[in-house]
């Protein structure tokens, strides 16, 4: 038997309809499915009723399955000959970990293909009305993670976010974001909102700067909450 082949899918911000044409045709054709927290289970109603479905979401505090287990488990259904769709909230090249579990199958041998999809930012500002550029207004875009990675990459001396994998310094991190581009999105955020306003403030951001939170975009549960860097945490 061949190996067969894992599909890393998108599956857009949170509405259904908002996956592409393209990753409902891998839920349509996979033999398994993984799936995570964020990929609308609507959704596995389009799957083959004899795929197997196999749920790996995460949350802050706990996991269904370990990164670890879920890069194994696609190349062990690859390696049965199976078609794997691995089903992810967003674009699954934008915090995704999408890059990872691509690392894994390429050092495995077993044949995948990322299929894109509406990543959060997109959806979100679609849903609030709000474009992320502007011809008058705003004419570059940054998309920034809004907590640690897991080696626990915080400024200690503003308690922010940092690129610390990277090596890059902190405040050089934040003076860049802060002065030098026009619109940031931050995506898991919400734990860091205050540290996150306070850092760009202090590196040059107007406090008037208009904020917007968006949780849940596209999804009934949307919540909207608009105000300011210097209000939005007491707002939220």
């Amino acid at each position: 038997m061949g190996t067969g082949k894992v599909y890393l899918v998108g599956a857009g911000p949170g509405h259904p309809k908002l996956i592409t044409v393209r990753g409902l045709e891998c839920i349509q054709e996979a033999d398994v499915i993984i799936y995570d927290r964020l990929a609308s289970p609507e959704l596995l109603a389009y799957a083959s009723p004899e795929a197997e479905l196999i749920y790996c979401g995460k949350s802050p505090r706990s996991h269904a399955l370990r990164q670890e287990r879920i890069n194994q488990l696609l190349v062990e259904k690859a390696r049965e000959g199976k078609v794997v769709t691995r089903l992810k909230g967003g674009d699954p090249s934008v915090f995704g970990r999408v890059g990872e579990e691509a690392e894994w199958l390429a050092a495995h041998a077993v044949p995948f293909e990322i299929v894109p999809g509406v990543t959060a930012a997109s959806g979100a500002a679609a849903a609030a009305g709000i474009p992320l550029t502007h011809r008058a207004y705003a004419s570059s875009l940054a998309v920034v993670t809004g907590h640690a990675g897991e080696k626990g990459e915080f400024c200690p001396e503003t308690g922010a976010p940092t690129a610390g994998r990277h090596g890059i310094e902190c405040e050089q991190t934040w003076a860049a974001l802060a002065g030098g581009v026009d619109t940031l999105v931050f995506y898991m955020g919400m734990n860091r909102l205050g540290d996150i306003c306070r850092s760009l403030i202090r590196h040059g951001r107007t406090p008037a700067t208009p904020v917007a939170v968006i949780q849940w975009a596209t999804t009934p549960k949307q919540k909207l909450v608009t105000g300011t860097l210097e209000t939005i945490e007491q707002r939220v």
